[in-house]
């Protein structure tokens, strides 16, 4: 299990299957407002879809194929954070996260990548994150650039987004540029 603390309030933590009530409840009360940027959201409809996900991440985490982890304010979920497309060979992976509407706009998601990117690169070994998103996606595009992520392109029409196709962003950062000013 990862547990990593943030501060007195929030906790990153690897989902346990007693979550899954409280995942699926944050979920569901933040669905009109996560559903424009996730797909997983339409397909996450009862408790047991998130006890599904849970097992799965529990899974991908002990064959080291991917990391979930919930992001805990005073105990509550609040939302999620991760990496997953964990490459071995090129040490490398994409990062994702979501935010519950209650909780957007107060830094959360940047405070916790900011101890969620050391972890990635000194504990995990990676030497390449990567942060993908849609161009109407103006947060993520704000997180990438405010946590020093390159945009390395802009991937024609390579994701759909509720029957449409739409472009896919691709932003990166190397281990070596982390500590370096932004």
């Amino acid at each position: 299990m990862v547990s990593i603390l943030i501060d007195d309030n929030l906790l990153l933590r690897s989902y346990q299957l007693e979550d899954a009530g409280e995942l699926f409840r944050s979920v569901n009360e933040s669905r009109a407002h996560l559903r424009p940027w996730l797909l997983w959201v339409d397909a996450t409809t009862k408790p047991e879809h998130s006890l599904q996900f849970i097992q799965q991440s529990q899974h991908a985490q002990h064959q080291q194929e991917a990391l979930a982890l919930g992001i805990f304010y005073n105990r509550k979920i609040v939302g999620g954070i991760g990496m997953h497309h964990w490459d071995h060979v090129l040490e490398k992976a994409q990062l994702g996260y979501w935010i519950s509407k209650e909780f957007e706009g107060r830094g959360i998601i940047h405070t916790c990548m900011q101890r969620f990117i050391p972890f990635l690169f000194d504990k995990v070994g990676l030497n390449k994150i990567e942060i993908h998103f849609i161009p109407a996606n103006v947060r993520s595009a704000k997180i990438a650039e405010r946590l020093g992520f390159k945009i390395e392109g802009i991937i024609r029409d390579s994701y759909v987004q509720h029957g449409q196709f739409t472009d896919l962003v691709v932003t990166g950062l190397l281990r070596s540029e982390w500590n370096k000013p932004r």
